[in-house]
């Protein structure tokens, strides 16, 4: 009777306990949480850094807003919104710009990748120094942009440049390069007028940036099988069209992402062509016409408006070349 009574009072006790919450969760939904968590933090920061600023520089754009009223802006004040700033940022000078940017874009981005790919088929196989060529190979990429700029300010000075006291050497007249806007050139009989200043822009920007490419599609190439190479020999294929035939179609996609990458940053470069002459002599790329507008006409609202102008080109040309690339490699 004893352990009857016992268990009707363990029985009870039981009864008035309340029950205990359990998450009734799958796994993968604690996997597809755990990852939210995990994300929030850099979601946040992205937000904070990236999202807001371009959603302010919008804003700008739509604004008459000058350097002496940005402390007093209330930035949700839509009620001054306009398209002043765009009618007045797309002047003539601006189209110049533009031109000048593709240009500049297009040549030096092609100019570095060029570079890359001879620099990669040199360093591909291993010869005495390799290691000491690809390491000298970096040095352009590695050096900061203040001091290569510099150096080459100072190799092309009209009066102490080292690439002077040579054009001289052979009987030449000394020239600026980074201030001279074009030199008359006969061609076939022709006078052309060749863009110096930008040129040599333009071969600064191959200097400086082939080392990436060099990287880039050194690591692709590496991942070419050597048996591809190996039956082409046995054909009888000369080293010309090996490279034609075998290494260029399996670097394509890799070379098209380059392009891509190299394209767009080089579109919105602002300290090389502002540390080498200043966007002078025919150099005014429309990252230097925006700092223009921002710091010496102090215009903040001109600047974003051609700010959000550049991004939307930069977005524009990605979706045309992205669209090419898709339509050239469909069968």
């Amino acid at each position: 009777m004893g352990t009857t009574l016992n268990e009707d009072l363990s029985q009870r006790k039981s009864r008035r306990k309340l029950p205990k919450l359990e998450w009734n969760l799958s796994l993968s939904r604690k996997e597809s949480l755990l990852g939210y968590t995990l994300v929030l933090p850099a979601l946040l920061v992205v937000l904070l850094i990236v999202l807001f600023p371009i959603f302010w520089n919008i804003v700008l754009s739509f604004q008459p807003v000058r350097m002496r009223d940005l402390g007093n802006m209330d930035l949700l004040n839509f009620s001054q919104l306009t398209l002043n700033n765009f009618t007045t940022g797309l002047d003539r000078k601006f189209w110049i710009g533009l031109r000048v940017t593709l240009i500049y874009a297009f040549f030096g981005t092609s100019l570095s990748i060029l570079l890359g790919l001879w620099a990669a088929l040199i360093a591909r196989k291993e010869f005495r120094g390799h290691n000491l060529f690809r390491a000298f190979i970096l040095l352009p990429y590695v050096i900061p942009v203040v001091s290569s700029a510099f150096i080459w300010r100072f190799m092309l000075d009209k009066h102490i440049g080292i690439i002077n006291q040579v054009w001289q050497f052979f009987g030449a007249n000394p020239i600026a390069w980074l201030t001279t806007r074009s030199v008359q050139l006969n061609l076939l009989g022709n006078t052309i007028d060749f863009p110096l200043a930008l040129t040599t822009i333009i071969l600064f920007e191959g200097w400086r940036y082939f080392p990436f490419a060099f990287l880039f599609i050194l690591a692709r190439m590496q991942a070419i099988p050597e048996t591809l190479y190996e039956a082409a020999r046995i054909d009888g294929a000369s080293p010309l069209q090996q490279l034609r035939h075998i290494t260029l179609p399996q670097l394509r996609t890799a070379i098209t992402v380059l392009f891509l990458l190299r394209f767009i940053w080089t579109f919105y470069k602002f300290d090389d062509v502002f540390l080498l002459n200043g966007g002078t002599a025919g150099t005014s790329i429309l990252s230097i016409q925006i700092y223009s507008w921002l710091f010496a006409r102090r215009n903040i609202g001109v600047a974003a408006a051609i700010g959000v102008i550049l991004a939307a080109l930069l977005i524009i040309l990605a979706a045309l070349f992205q669209r090419w690339n898709s339509l050239k490699e469909s069968p």
